[in-house]
C-alpha cells in the first residue's frame, strides 16, 4: 500500500499576495508549489511540506496566522508520486557561465565541462537553485567570496549557497535554519559534492552565535532580515561581506537601515528580486 503524502490548498484572490505566499512557503521548507489559475486573476496554490498533518498544520498556522481571515487553507492526502512530478521538468541552472546547479537525479555532472557543477537534492527544503533570490544570491557569492574564508549560510535550507561557496574556495561553512529537515538534506548535498568534512548545520538561533563570518549570505524574507539585523551585523567580520536576498526591486530601503553601518556594495536584480551585498 502507498503512504499518503498530507498537502494543502490557499486559494488567494490578489495576485501580489500570491507571490509573497508562495515565495514565503519556497523559502520555508515545502516540496514544491503548483499554481492553479482559478479566473485570470486568482490562483490555487496547492503544496506540501512532507509531514503529518498536525504538523502541517501548525506550520501553516505559525506562517500565515496573522494573515487570517483572509487566507484560509484545506489540507487533503494524495499518492506521493504526485508532489514529486514537478521533478521531470527540473532542468540544470546557470548561475554564471562557470556555476551550475544540477538537481541530483538527473544525470550526474560533465567532469569535461569548464564550469563549477553543484549537485542538490533541495528534498523537504528551499532551495534547488532555481529561484531568483537564490540565482541572485549565488551571484553575489560568487563574486564577493574570499579564497578561504569562513561562511555563514542563515535559513540555509538544502545548503545550496554554503555549499557552492565551499566549492568556489571557502574553508569551512556552517548553516543554520528553523526547518528540521535542513539538517539532513544539507548534509547529504554537503556529501554528494565532497565537502561534508567542512559543511556543518544546525537548528540553532542566530543570536546564540559568537563566531564572525568573513561572508554571511541570508536568503530570506524581508521582515526576517530586519529581525535579525543587529546579530547580522554583529557576526560579520570587520573586512566581511553580508548577501542578502528576499526583497522586492525598490522596496529594500527600510532593510538596508536596520542593517546600518553596512552599506551596499553591490547588487543584482532577477525577476524583481533583488539581492544586495553590503560591508562595512
Amino acid at each position: 500500500m502507498i503512504d499518503e503524502t498530507v498537502t494543502f490548498s490557499i486559494p488567494i484572490a490578489d495576485p501580489l499576495t500570491a507571490v509573497l505566499v508562495c515565495d514565503l512557503l519556497w523559502m520555508n521548507g515545502v516540496q514544491g508549489v503548483e499554481e492553479i489559475d482559478i479566473d485570470g486573476e486568482s490562483v490555487l496554490l496547492r503544496s506540501s511540506f512532507g509531514t503529518t498533518e498536525a504538523d502541517t498544520l501548525q506550520r501553516l498556522a505559525d506562517l500565515f496566522g496573522d494573515w487570517s481571515p483572509s487566507l484560509q487553507w484545506e489540507i487533503s492526502r494524495v499518492d506521493p508520486s504526485i508532489t514529486d512530478s514537478w521533478k521531470q521538468f527540473a532542468q540544470t541552472i546557470e548561475i554564471t557561465p562557470s556555476l551550475r546547479i544540477v538537481p541530483a537525479w538527473l544525470p550526474q555532472p560533465n567532469e569535461r565541462s569548464n564550469a563549477l557543477e553543484v549537485v542538490i537534492d533541495p528534498g523537504a527544503t528551499f532551495g534547488m537553485g532555481d529561484h531568483p533570490t537564490t540565482r541572485g544570491s549565488l551571484s553575489l557569492v560568487s563574486k564577493r567570496l574570499q579564497s578561504g574564508g569562513t561562511i555563514l549560510d542563515v535559513g540555509c535550507g538544502s545548503g545550496v549557497l554554503g555549499i557552492s561557496a565551499l566549492l568556489l574556495g571557502a574553508r569551512r561553512a556552517q548553516g543554520i535554519d528553523i526547518n528540521p529537515a535542513s539538517v539532513e538534506v544539507s548534509r547529504a548535498n554537503a556529501s554528494r559534492n565532497g565537502v561534508d568534512g567542512r559543511w556543518s548545520v544546525s537548528l540553532d538561533s542566530l543570536d546564540t552565535l559568537s563566531e564572525r563570518f568573513d561572508l554571511i549570505v541570508a536568503n530570506i524574507l524581508a521582515p526576517v532580515l530586519i529581525e535579525l539585523a543587529e546579530d547580522l551585523v554583529r557576526l560579520l567580520g570587520d573586512e566581511g561581506t553580508l548577501v542578502i536576498s528576499g526583497v522586492l526591486r525598490d522596496r529594500y530601503d527600510h532593510v538596508v537601515k536596520a542593517l546600518s553601518p553596512l552599506a551596499i556594495v553591490d547588487s543584482i536584480d532577477v525577476e524583481g528580486w533583488t539581492s544586495l551585498a553590503l560591508r562595512r
